[in-house]
This record gives C-alpha cells, structure tokens and sequence, in this order.
C-alpha cells in the first residue's frame, strides 16, 4: 500500500461517509486521482466495495494511558536530601498500554488509544509496540509536549520513597478526537477503559456507544470517581476494595460488605464484577455467581504488573465465552505469571504458560 493510499484509508476510516470530493480537497488532489485511490484500496482488499466497508481482523480497543516509568534503585540505604548511589531503570508503562502489550501477548489483536508527545519517550513507546505489534496508528501525537511520565525513587528494601507524576497530557484527549474514533470504536470485539482518561471522555463514550460491551480498569480511588455516575453503563468492572468504596460509597470490612457492594453494582447494571484484595485474592460475582478465590504460597518478585495481567485474561475469557468461575481461575494465574517476573510485563507470558500455572496452583 502507497504512502497516499494509506492516507486515504486513515481519512475514511475517520469518516466512512466522507466523499470523493472531500477527500480530494483534505489530500490536495483531484476527486479522480481520490477515485483511483479507492479503486486501489478496494483491489488490494483493504475496502469491501461501495460504502467503505473495510475488512479488518476482529480486535479489541484499549482507550487509556501510555507512559515512560523511570525508577531509581539506591545501591544501600536511602538517604534523603543526598545524591545517592544506585541503578535506574526505564520501561514502558500506563495502564492501559500494559493491558494492550499482555493482550497481544495472549494473541488478542489490540489497537490502542493514547496520547503521546513527540518527544523520545514517545518514539520509543511507538517503537516498542511496533515490535511487539501493538497497533497505535489511533493515538493523538501532540508536537512540543512531554510524554506521560512516572518516576519513583525506592529506598533499600524496593518500597517507593517518593514519586511524581507527571500525566496531564491525558487531558488533552478531547471529545472531537474520540469521535474521530467511532469506526474504530464501534467495530471492536469490546472496549477497554482506564481512569487516565478525562470524565467529559468518558462520560461521551458511555452515551454514545451504547452497543459496544465496555471493560473498566478504575486505577485508582480518586480517578474512579470519574464514573460513579455512569457505572451502569460498564459490562465488566475490574478494581480494588477502596476504588469500590468510591464508586458505591458502602465500606468494605468484611466478606458480607463485599457482597453488598456487587449487589450494588449489579443492580446499577453492571454485568460481571471482579474486586481484587491483593494477597487474599479477588472477589466476583455476575447474576448468578458470587464468590471468592485465592491463590496460596505466592511469593511475588514484583507486584506492579499483576492487575494488568488479570484484566487481559479476563477479556481473553469474554471473548472465548468462558464462564465467570472459570475466568477467575485464568486470571488469578495470569496475575502469577506476572508476579513471577521483575519486569511489569512479564515477555513469557502466553495461554500456554497461564494454564500451565493455572495446574500449579492451590487454588482456595
């Protein structure tokens, strides 16, 4: 394919309804060099005909955060307000792409929406989803702004001294941009949602794409506020207890809490809820099911990757009709596998290798 007839296919992918000539007029070129350029398109199989039908893989669509993580690791203890000696390490992070790399990795085709600066770390975001084959050809690229970035300083036992984030180029995602993603959108297998994103974004999302199945990863207490007015609206809902408690307002103390608030949430709409509770496991629950499981003897090498994990096999689960007990199980393995790797993704991971963990563990 041409560099003019990819321009083409991005700008009806855009706009399905846009005309010859207004193709034309947004490339520069004649209606009939924009008829040509279809022809082609259409020849190649990349549009299905009149009406710009496109042929494309089922996919899912992850419409979050994208971020470089930078932590620094002191040699010995910490010592604040010094220049300590000690290693630093980069990797790619947000919840969102981590979701969408564990997703491919589970061989899922994944688009992801993001926002991105031009800077390195943007280059080296895109670079590295290339690789894996990570699609980002949604994502909006602002020119002289910063990638999202988190840095953290660990003291001498690997726990966080101290971070910043920084993450306010998400507030530049606009409603008008997501519109520009409704084919995308509307045409995906689901959706996938993180918190990182504005509320007007999200609250849009909601409203008007009312036959899409959304998935919700809240990341945290004060962003999953965001959709407490719209949690009706959200199929399958993955969080922690106090991200819960934001949404429903009712505390959790006990198992009989936990079951209030899914009664809560289910009857808001929501269809299939899964609370994580770290070492005792995850609680969940649909209209029929609700229970907990927990696996036994984990020693984690790194916590950080787990829920991403867990929210990947829960959509692989969705999209191969496996039932709600059963998703559990898989993504409490998937979580191991992620726990059992220093880096926040672990590269081994695979359905393979989570059913073979998924025969390891005791599972309560």
């Amino acid at each position: 394919m041409t560099n003019r007839e990819q321009e083409v296919l991005d700008l009806i992918k855009k706009n399905p309804m846009i005309s010859q000539e207004e193709l034309g007029e947004r490339l520069g070129i004649t209606r009939s060099s924009a008829s040509v350029h279809i022809s082609n398109l259409v020849k190649k199989g990349k549009i299905l005909g009149k009406g710009y039908i496109f042929q494309d893989n089922p996919y899912v669509t992850v419409i979050g955060g994208a971020n470089m993580d930078i932590q620094g690791f002191p040699k010995e203890n910490l010592i604040p307000g010094d220049s300590n000696i000690g290693t630093v390490k980069m990797s790619l992070g947000g919840v969102g792409r981590n979701i969408s790399e564990n997703l491919v990795r589970l061989g899922i085709e994944t688009k992801l929406i993001s926002v991105l600066g031009d800077d390195v770390y943007g280059s080296k975001i895109l670079e590295e989803s290339g690789i894996i084959g990570l699609d980002m050809s949604d994502c909006l690229i602002l020119k002289g702004e910063s990638t999202s970035t988190y840095l953290a300083v660990l003291d001498e036992t690997h726990d966080m001294s101290v971070a910043i984030s920084s993450m306010d180029i998400y507030e530049r995602m606009t409603v008008d941009f997501i519109e520009e993603k409704k084919y995308v959108i509307d045409n995906s297998k689901l959706c996938i949602l993180d918190t990182n994103i504005p509320k007007n974004v999200i609250e849009y999302l909601l409203n008007n794409h009312k036959n899409t199945d959304f998935f919700l990863d809240t990341v945290s207490t004060a962003k999953a506020k965001r959709v407490k007015s719209l949690i009706g609206n959200i199929h399958t809902l993955k969080s922690n207890k106090i991200e819960i408690e934001a949404i429903t307002g009712i505390q959790i103390n006990n198992d009989n809490d936990l079951k209030m608030n899914c009664e809560y949430l289910l009857n808001m709409g929501v269809k299939k809820i899964f609370i994580t509770l770290g070492k005792d496991g995850v609680f969940y629950c649909d209209d029929s099911t609700m229970e907990s499981i927990k696996a036994k003897n984990i020693k984690p090498v790194n916590a950080t990757g787990a829920g991403d994990a867990f929210m990947a096999a829960l959509i692989y689960c969705y999209l191969n009709d496996i039932p709600i007990d059963e998703s559990a199980r898989i993504a409490t393995a998937a979580s191991v596998v992620a726990l059992s790797h220093e880096n926040t993704i672990n590269p081994t991971i695979s359905i393979e290798n989570i059913y073979l963990k998924l025969e390891e563990l005791e599972l309560c």
